[in-house]
């Protein structure tokens, strides 16, 4: 029965289909047995990762499972305990920041995403009742009212001046107009089947009753839903980025090792001795702080977005906003408030414009020409606006009814109507009711001992029932051809804008026959008011699209509304380009939609299908697409895209669930912050990584030097001395790099290519030169200190004197991968203070570690005099100075090319 057109099948059909009485509703016991066989009316849920296996999977990492290897081989190879314990303690340390740093942002979504409990009213046993939504089964009779949520997919049986918004599920901003009489083609698009009513919808306006024909899983969002299955999350660029260097190191790693271990038999060295040098070797040029590091960049990136509105679900997507060249963004609720609000008013020939945004009553009605925004005109127009609606509007939070009427509502209480006094003095005493074919309704109240009837709808039904005007100073004019001639021209003026145009007109009776039917008298209107109503933008988010375009990310605009409207929103945004429709994109190929997407700045009318299409299309062009969005509707798109954001407030639970990132705010200008904090995320992994692999290749060409001259017997650092330096020296003052902030042109250059490797040619000829640096000074000290070099197994005072300067090559360096192009010797570099706390713990840790005799043995040194320290300082400090020299040459090559 689920493929069934109920849509296009008459109310009593569907009763006798689902065995339902459509007075009386299910019986009880009927109920239970339904539900037993249909479930609870939940979407499903996706099945939760359990905490063990999300734990195991942070150990899913090229670099862990190099150092698993180097441990395991350690231990077998050297019987000793300390460098296998030491190497553990670092990967269950690593592992353990990232599975808490997920679960904190799992944590922090469950508490975004706890739903309200949702009821509906329900006819069974012939009484109405309350029930849980979840408790509803095929086959109910529902009773819908202004304001409440469609629990599930329904036929309507009975329906009254009905209005659904279907925002979330179709995307168009208006409310759809329903009729249980209506008649609907049985393939008919969602967005045009008048019979039906579906869930987490909302009722703007009338009542209805309808035949429950859907539930959960199988209603239109269920169904939705289910694309969700078939879009399965890609990689982030980032995760692809430490893959391809883990690789990287490993193959560098494993080549210095084969050669290491060639020399070494050729020189004549026990096999055992190799091995152990072959897992020193693993070690120093496996960067074991990487993924602490990079799990704690990305932690602190999360930390700073939730404090500004945003909370990210996956850690490793923070960064991905930086690589962003395309934000494809939902319309309504996303960069407009999802609330409709009057914008210009026209009064015959005079033009008022009405400042404020959504349903708050801040604003004031001004007039464009100069004339004072009142006068008998303004004052009946807007009396008709209060008194032919159904809306109610307590506060700009607390409103029910229509969008459309609760606008008008607005525009009165701003024109300084009070609406409820108003309605209290003058209370409806007849009406005929707005019906989508007449596209008019009248609502008839007593004033000043006569009846006036005040008519509001499109402006061209008006138009043909008026036979007079009122002017600005309260006379009545007849309405000739030149006034309809202007008229016309003000309705198309308006429309042009992309604004919904309503007509208030009024007419007088001197008495109402009881008998008569209302709809009969109205004719003989007189026009008060055209009035233009949008969805407007939101106030920040013009700012942020302009930003974007200065970052070099293009913003399209994907909604299901109607393309006019779309574009003037479009144009307010400053969002170039054409519009396109749903209808013209599925007449052009994939090939032709990649050519053309540049020019294209608003895809109308789009269906879900068409949102996933435009994201894979970008992605099969090598962007990298974000999308956001609120509506079920969007949530296909979110999970297909690179990062998906949908909106925490207004968003259905459906694309929370889809999105890699929530607004809890909803404001698009977040999105901005979040692209900002990207881009500086994926700068500090490159400092980090900058800095790393230095002292990766420091020691790399330390250990290839030692072995073929033979100095320190092949090996100049015994693995725990390395790990000290990986570990404490790459930890604190590497980790400081990860609170970097953005800096100053950060959102000023174009993002970053999708297949830009953290290791570019540019950055791997720096890092050569540093490796070379570091090994070059630490050979010179190990060979000319005091006593000669020894065993690194064995100390002495050279071996000590190297060591130290290996690490104080680290600290000069940390300074100097700050910035690629400034001098080190900036005042923005003293910004970060936690990079030299980090710096004077590990100095106090060197020292404490060379001058305390009772670590000697475990890290095989031995003590320094003062003179000792300063030339180790001196030495390593060469690093800073080379990369001064660098910097400057770099700065002067750029302003030559300018």
């Amino acid at each position: 029965m689920s493929d069934t057109a109920w849509h296009a099948t008459g109310p009593a059909e569907v009763a006798r289909s689902f065995g339902t009485d459509l007075n009386e509703g299910l019986g009880s016991a009927q109920a239970v047995l339904r539900r037993e066989q249909s479930g609870p009316n939940r979407l499903p849920e996706a099945p939760r990762e359990p905490r063990w296996r999300a734990y195991v999977r942070q150990f899913r990492d090229m670099l862990i499972l190099t150092l698993l290897g180097a441990a395991v081989v350690s231990l077998l190879v050297s019987g000793e305990w300390e460098t296998p314990v030491i190497i553990v303690v670092v990967i269950l340390l690593n592992a353990t920041i990232g599975f808490v740093q997920e679960a904190k942002a799992e944590a922090s979504l469950e508490t975004l995403q706890r739903m309200l409990r949702t009821e509906a009213t329900v006819i069974r046993d012939g009484s109405t009742v309350r029930l849980d939504a979840a408790d509803l089964v095929p086959g109910d009779v529902v009773v819908l009212e202004a304001g409440d949520r469609v629990p599930a997919d329904g036929r309507l049986i009975f329906s009254a001046s009905l209005e659904v918004q279907e925002a979330a599920l179709t995307g168009e901003a208006e409310p759809a107009a329903k009729a249980a009489d209506a008649v609907v083609a049985p393939d008919a698009p969602l967005a045009e089947r008048a019979t039906s009513a579906f869930m987490n919808t909302s009722v703007t306006r009338g009542h209805a009753r309808m035949i429950v024909t859907a539930t959960g899983a199988t209603t239109e969002i269920g169904r939705v839903a289910g694309l969700l299955q078939e879009t399965k999350p890609a990689p982030t660029p980032l995760q692809r980025q430490i893959d391809t260097l883990g690789r990287t190191l490993a193959m560098i790693a494993g080549a210095v090792i084969v050669i290491v271990f060639i020399l070494g038999m050729l020189r004549g060295q026990p096999a055992g001795e190799l091995l152990t040098t072959a897992v020193s070797l693993a070690v120093a040029t496996v960067p074991e702080g990487m993924p602490a590091v990079v799990a704690f960049t990305l932690a602190m990136g999360t930390a700073r977005l939730a404090k500004r509105g945003a909370i990210v679900k996956r850690l490793a997507s923070v960064e991905t906003l930086g690589s962003t060249s395309h934000i494809c963004t939902d319309k309504t609720g996303t960069l407009t408030l999802n609330q409709m609000t009057a914008r210009e008013l026209y009064l015959a020939d005079r033009r008022f414009t009405v400042s404020g945004q959504g349903y708050s009553t801040q604003g004031v009605i001004r007039s464009m020409d100069g004339v004072p925004a009142d006068g008998p005109a303004l004052h009946a127009a807007l009396a008709g606006m209060a008194l032919c609606t159904d809306a109610v509007a307590h506060s700009e939070n607390d409103v029910v009814g229509d969008p459309t009427e609760i606008a008008l509502v607005v525009l009165a209480e701003k024109g300084g109507v009070d609406v409820a006094a108003l309605r209290r003095r003058h209370p409806r005493i007849a009406e005929v009711p707005f019906d989508s074919d007449e596209k008019f309704m009248a609502t008839f109240h007593r004033v000043d001992g006569a009846i006036r009837c005040f008519v509001k709808g499109a402006p061209d039904v008006l138009a043909a029932r008026a036979d007079r005007y009122l002017t600005v100073e309260g006379a009545f004019r007849p309405f000739d051809d030149d006034a309809r001639k202007r008229y016309a021209e003000d309705n198309r003026e308006l429309a042009a804008q992309g604004l919904r145009v309503l007509a208030i007109g009024v007419q007088d009776f001197p008495n109402l026959d009881s008998d008569a039917d209302p709809r009969t008298l109205i004719g003989d209107i007189a026009v008060l008011a055209l009035v233009g109503i949008v969805d407007p933008p939101r106030l920040e988010t013009a700012a942020a699209i302009e930003q974007c375009h200065q970052a070099g990310i293009q913003v399209q605009m994907i909604t299901g509304d109607h393309a006019v409207t779309a574009a003037a929103i479009a144009r307010q945004l400053n969002i170039p380009g054409k519009a396109v429709t749903g209808a013209e994109l599925d007449l052009i190929s994939d090939e032709e939609l990649a050519r053309q997407l540049p020019d294209i700045g608003v895809f109308a009318r789009m269906t879900p299908q068409h949102k996933i299409r435009i994201v894979r299309v970008l992605q099969d062009g090598g962007k990298v697409a974000a999308m956001t969005g609120d509506g079920v509707n969007d949530a296909p798109a979110l999970r297909q895209a690179d990062i998906g954001v949908a909106m925490g407030i207004t968003g259905t639970e459906v694309s929370k669930e889809a999105a890699t990132m929530v607004l809890t705010d909803d404001n698009f200008a977040t999105v901005v912050e979040a692209v900002r904090e990207g881009r500086g995320i994926y700068a500090n992994i490159v400092k980090f990584t900058r800095f790393q692999m230095s002292t990766a290749f420091g020691f790399v060409l330390t250990f290839l030097a030692t072995s073929i001259t033979g100095l320190a017997g092949g090996a100049p650092f015994t693995a725990v001395q390395i790990l000290f330096v990986n570990l404490v020296m790459d930890g604190p003052p590497a980790l400081s790099l990860g609170v970097d902030p953005a800096g100053p042109d950060t959102m000023k250059r174009p993002p970053r290519s999708h297949d830009e490797r953290i290791l570019t040619t540019a950055r791997l000829l720096r890092i050569l030169l540093a490796g070379l640096i570091m090994a070059g000074g630490t050979l010179a000290v190990l060979a000319l200190a005091p006593g000669g070099p020894a065993l690194a197994g064995q100390g002495s005072v050279a071996s000590t004197m190297a060591f130290v300067t290996f690490v104080f090559f680290q600290v000069f360096n940390l300074v100097n991968v700050r910035d690629d192009l400034r001098s080190a010797f900036h005042r923005d570099t003293f910004a970060n203070r936690t990079t030299f706390a980090a710096i004077g713990v590990v100095i106090v840790l060197l020292v404490a570690m060379v001058e305390w005799p009772g670590l000697h043995p475990f890290f095989t040194v031995v003590d320094l005099t003062s003179g000792q320290w300063l030339a180790c300082t001196a030495a390593g400090s060469t690093i800073l100075w080379v990369g001064e020299l660098v910097k400057l040459i770099l700065r002067s090559r750029l302003r030559g090319a300018v």
